[in-house]
């Protein structure tokens, strides 16, 4: 009896299309922010053997744009390239509100009205909410461009999380919070597991998430009008191990401890003991994450003199235990994530007319580069 033939639904299935993003290049953007967001796509293509991103820069007119180091990077075109794009990333750095240009709000106008999703990374987002892209989208932006930003675009939700997907708009702040971003992204659409891949090749002992915060410097919120508040501040960070008591730093600084009390309301809108108890924790969770230590030896350096208070407080501020951070478990508090529906970033291609002469993108080249690397094809997909 000859073999039974392949299904239907078998035979018509087809190795999705690879995902297209155009960066976006703003003159004196941060290189490292670039780099920290297409690597992650270039491993990915690696690990995975196969081209499921390519990407291409553009700029304004096609022309070389100096990076915030000076350094002067040729995009791979301008943005009138015929390009089928599913994504469009913004890469800011120096001075957003200067760099930014008419042609910058247009093009990104009418990428949006093709349904494209959209990103920004370092100050990238500041382009995205000048076009009004970005009107009622959670959004992170680097932390010198957050009181800014809430001056000049109200209807964007500024926030100060590391990178933030919200619908169809994902946006990061600087440094290397695109990679967590993207590595995120990747999880999604290709899973756990080559998400994983990729953090081992470049050596990156944890994965940082939605609900990671930038550590904005204190200075930056207050500028130089309190100094007393300031200096407050700095004794509690250099004293987490040994907490000194509220009244005893009221005296270090010479003002009363009703007038301390006033000070954080005002200016950080919570009591001093309450302020005190987040450094603490704060460092705790560095601590967990970031090192072996028992959680007993966690408790001490932070300050907490038993085991069980340390749980209590850490559980009501985190929404988990202290063990179920360790153990990267999602917290109590917040639903897990959903599967991302049909719509999601980086999932399906955006459908349009059939584009002639499409580019070469640099991920064949990179991915042709990769082929006797030992780790190529080393992760396999289901689809």
């Amino acid at each position: 009896m000859p073999p039974a033939s392949a299904s239907p639904a078998h035979a018509l299935r087809k190795t999705p299309m690879p995902q297209t993003l155009g960066f976006l290049l703003l003159e004196n953007f941060t290189l490292f922010s670039l780099a920290s967001a297409i690597e992650p796509l270039r491993m990915a293509n690696q690990l995975a053997g196969r081209e499921l991103y390519r990407w291409f820069t553009l700029s304004v007119d096609g022309g070389p744009i100096s990076a915030s180091d000076g350094l002067r990077v040729t995009p791979d075109g301008a943005i009138t390239m015929p390009l089928a794009l599913d994504m469009i990333i913004v890469c800011g750095g120096v001075g957003p509100s200067r760099t930014v240009q008419r042609e910058h709000v247009v093009w990104l106008q009418s990428q949006a009205r093709l349904s494209r999703r959209l990103g920004g990374i370092c100050t990238g987002s500041w382009a995205l909410a000048k076009a009004g892209l970005l009107d009622g989208y959670e959004t992170s932006v680097h932390w010198e461009c957050l009181a800014a930003m809430r001056e000049s675009f109200p209807r964007t939700v500024l926030t100060t999380r590391l990178f933030t997907i919200d619908r169809d708009r994902a946006t990061a702040s600087g440094g290397t919070a695109p990679l967590d971003m993207m590595l995120t992204l990747i999880e999604r659409e290709h899973g756990r597991e080559l998400s994983a891949g990729i953090s081992e090749m470049f050596i990156c002992d944890r994965v940082r998430g939605e609900n990671d915060h930038q550590r904005v410097p204190l200075k930056h919120v207050l500028g130089t009008t309190q100094p007393k508040l300031l200096e407050i501040v700095a004794l509690m960070e250099a004293n987490l191990e040994e907490p000194i008591e509220l009244a005893e730093l009221a005296d270090y600084v010479d003002v009363s401890r009703r007038q301390l009390e006033r000070l954080f309301q005002k200016y950080l809108h919570c009591s001093p003991s309450r302020y005190y108890l987040k450094l603490r924790l704060t460092r705790a969770r560095q601590l967990l994450k970031q090192t072996s230590m028992p959680i007993i030896e966690v408790a001490s350096a932070c300050g907490f003199v038993s085991t069980p208070h340390f749980s209590k407080c850490y559980r009501e501020f985190f929404g988990l235990p202290p063990r179920e951070e360790r153990l990267g478990m999602s917290p109590l508090r917040q639903p897990p994530l959903p599967e991302p529906p049909a719509e999601s970033l980086l999932l399906q291609p955006v459908s349009l007319e059939p584009v002639s002469e499409q580019p070469i993108s640099a991920a064949l080249v990179a991915l042709d580069n990769a082929r006797g690397e030992p780790t190529y094809a080393s992760v396999r997909l289901d689809h």
